[in-house]
């Protein structure tokens, strides 16, 4: 039975209903949905002043994983710039290091970060916690490549939207747990957290198309788990099942109103919170599923990215004024 739903915000229903939506995903939909061509990365560099650099580092089994680092092309600092690590989103099914690029890009623009986003290994093919390591491969790359990125060690941010957010979730909490790479934030938009798929939320977007509704959700972790129960399932797969979400970074989360993932995504912040550790969380009014990166021109997505930049510019200025004191006082 299909729950009663939050409304959708005025303009973002208007301009879904010109999106073709479905319910289900399957094999054959999926093979489909691959083939669909994404955006040339170069459109999103057309107007930026950027350097671009690919490398690959070797996955635990030692698969070569592509990473491309984008770089202010004229630097103005001679610190150590910000780094931003993205994941991108597409279900871990689909997509690869490009799919919604242009988030953190605004943020290589506003803070003259370096942006390192990775081609992590997609399910079916690759399964458990296959994914995740290859994200945590292109971490450590990250910090062992600092000094010759331009890179402050210390304000290194794990980032990913949808998939990507529960991968940034699960890099975080395994970084915690070996004790490095240091992280000092992790922003989660939207993030694909829960593999149990049983909130309220998951349960009111199922039954009809949409974004993303409950039955694309489990069958894309059927993709990644197949047939693990619940106690077999990693934390680092499915961050919500962690037990400890001490010790984490200062944290973002944001979500919609009006998705499946809304549920997950303000229990874990809850969770963070009951911790003892900081999070801030945004729920938008009548957001649906990734609506900011559909259509970044409406009002309520320009909100939520201006409000995302925000939070990042609190979180790193406090360290760059800490460090230009210092070397006022000759330290």
């Amino acid at each position: 039975m299909t729950l009663t739903r939050p409304a959708l915000d005025p303009e973002l229903r208007e301009l879904l209903a010109g999106m073709a939506l479905m319910s289900q995903l399957s094999a054959e939909v999926l093979v489909h949905l691959r083939q669909i061509p994404s955006t040339p990365v170069d459109t999103f560099l057309a107007d930026r002043h950027v350097d671009r650099r690919e490398v690959t580092v070797p996955a635990q089994d030692g698969t070569p994983i592509p990473l491309s680092v984008f770089t202010p092309a004229h630097p103005d600092r001679t610190d150590g710039a910000p780094c931003i690590y993205w994941m991108h989103g597409g279900g871990m099914l689909m997509g690869d290091r490009f799919s919604q690029i242009d988030i953190p890009l605004e943020w290589l623009e506003e803070f003259g970060a370096v942006v390192v986003t990775v081609d992590y290994r997609l399910a079916p093919e690759a399964t458990g916690t296959a994914l995740v390591d290859d994200c945590y491969q292109g971490l450590l790359w990250i910090a062992e490549h600092a000094v010759e990125l331009g890179i402050d060690p210390t304000r290194i941010v794990v980032a990913g939207a949808s998939a990507g957010g529960g991968l940034a979730a699960g890099v975080t909490l395994l970084a915690r747990d070996l004790g490095t790479p240091a992280i000092a934030a992790q922003m989660l938009v939207c993030p694909m957290l829960d593999h149990r798929n049983t909130t309220t939320s998951s349960r009111q977007y199922s039954g009809e198309p949409g974004v993303w509704t409950r039955e694309m959700n489990a069958f894309a972790w059927h993709a990644v788990l197949g047939d693990l129960t619940d106690d077999e399932v990693s934390a680092y797969v499915s961050p919500a099942v962690a037990d400890d979400l001490s010790g984490l970074p200062t944290t973002y989360i944001d979500t919609g109103s009006a998705e499946v993932f809304r549920d997950e995504d303000t229990d874990y912040a809850t969770r963070i919170w009951a911790a003892g550790g900081q999070a801030e969380l945004h729920v938008w009014a009548g957001g649906f599923h990734g609506f900011d990166a559909l259509y970044p021109q409406a009002k309520i997505s320009a909100t939520a990215r201006r409000t995302r930049t925000d939070w990042l510019a609190r979180t790193l200025q406090p360290h760059t004024r800490s460090r230009v004191a210092l070397q006022q006082v000759g330290v």
